[in-house]
């Protein structure tokens, strides 16, 4: 599963890819440019079809506005976040959380 969302996000501009033992992903943007409407996007698929159109594009407005909510919050918003939980718990049990977080965050990313 991971591959495959690593492949709909390579397709739609968000990552490269590096194939190789000294391969991985890399964001193609600054993350703070990526927002996560940015991301659902490029994972979602075709999440719902209907024969009815105005059933249809209800649900469409109500999907592109979902994005655009979204989209106020970054992929580097969510890392902040993360590493300041992390650093919380970190500094309560002695460990390093800066460093556990971006050792997992390259680990994953290179084995996907």
């Amino acid at each position: 599963m991971v591959r495959r969302c690593f492949l709909l996000l390579h397709k739609s501009g968000l990552i490269e890819q590096r194939k190789g033992p000294h391969g991985g992903a890399k964001l193609s943007l600054p993350a703070k440019q990526i927002g996560l409407g940015d991301v659902y996007l490029a994972t979602e698929g075709d999440w719902l079809v209907l024969g009815d159109p105005t059933i249809a594009g209800l649900l469409k407005r109500v999907r592109d506005e979902g994005v655009t909510a979204m989209n106020e919050t970054t992929v580097a918003q969510i890392l902040k976040r993360i590493r300041k939980k992390t650093s919380h718990a970190g500094s309560a049990n002695g460990t390093s959380p800066q460093h556990s977080v971006k050792s997992s965050a390259k680990k994953t990313v290179a084995r996907a």
